[in-house]
């Protein structure tokens, strides 16, 4: 009697178990991976960047540094080149007639890099022309400098961003290994739990990086615009001095 009960157990099966491969054991899973993906989704941008941990503070003071340096940049360099364009013809005139307080007027009138430029010329006059060229290029380049004030500290964040979120991956990473070795326990749960979270940092790093490597193009091709023209205002003020 007690081998027909096991022979019969043995072919029955347990009835609470579901079978491999079965309906139910596909809901299971589909269950399984659907709040998977809603504990995911769930997470908003200040858990992340909170699970991030503390390299995020840096992280943001050089964004924070990246769009003031910007915005500043941008606004400087913009008025400097509210030039009008009849400064340089208004100049050439004054400048024939042999007005020169008039023309030193007109560039008070504009306070701007090139007008200043130009006014430093318009004061050297009576000198060699050698030497008031050589005033004008030097105070252009003292007023190029100012322009360029602070738009290489982007190159420099554009740099240091992706490396130090990278570092702050690494972090984590660290941790995450060191806690299997503490606990040993292994699993890919244990690994993509921590892991996800730590990319945050990298992400985060590039990001930053690729602004302001945008914004020290964006400021650089600004300047060089500004550049070209004060070089050619130069070249046309010099040749008003050589004709008269």
């Amino acid at each position: 009697m007690t081998l027909l009960s096991l022979f019969l157990q043995l072919q029955v099966g347990d009835p609470t178990a579901v079978p491999v491969g079965s309906p139910a054991a596909a809901d299971s899973a589909v269950t399984a991976a659907n709040q998977a993906v809603a504990e995911a989704s769930g997470l908003s941008l200040i858990d992340l960047v909170i699970a991030g941990g503390w390299i995020m503070v840096p992280l943001f003071l050089l964004l924070f540094l990246t769009i003031y340096i910007m915005l500043e940049r941008y606004l400087t360099i913009r008025k400097a080149g509210a030039v009008p364009e009849s400064f340089m013809p208004g100049i050439g005139n004054l400048m024939v007639k042999g007005d020169l307080q008039g023309a030193k007027m007109l560039c008070a009138q504009n306070p701007t890099p090139l007008a200043r430029m130009i006014e430093k010329g318009i004061r050297r006059v009576g000198l060699p022309l050698s030497e008031i060229e050589a005033s004008v290029e030097n105070v252009g380049k003292i007023e190029i400098a100012r322009l360029e004030k602070n738009i290489n500290v982007l190159g420099i964040v554009a740099g240091i961003a992706p490396m130090l979120g990278f570092v702050g991956t690494i972090i984590g990473v660290i941790k995450i290994f060191y806690a299997i070795s503490s606990t040993g326990d292994f699993g890919i749960a244990q690994i993509s739990g921590g892991l996800y979270t730590k990319m945050v940092t990298s992400a985060a790093g590039l990001i930053i990086g690729i602004i302001a490597h945008i914004g020290y193009h964006w400021l650089s091709i600004m300047v060089e615009r500004m550049v070209f023209r004060m070089e050619h205002s130069a070249v046309e003020f010099m040749d008003i001095l050589q004709d008269n």
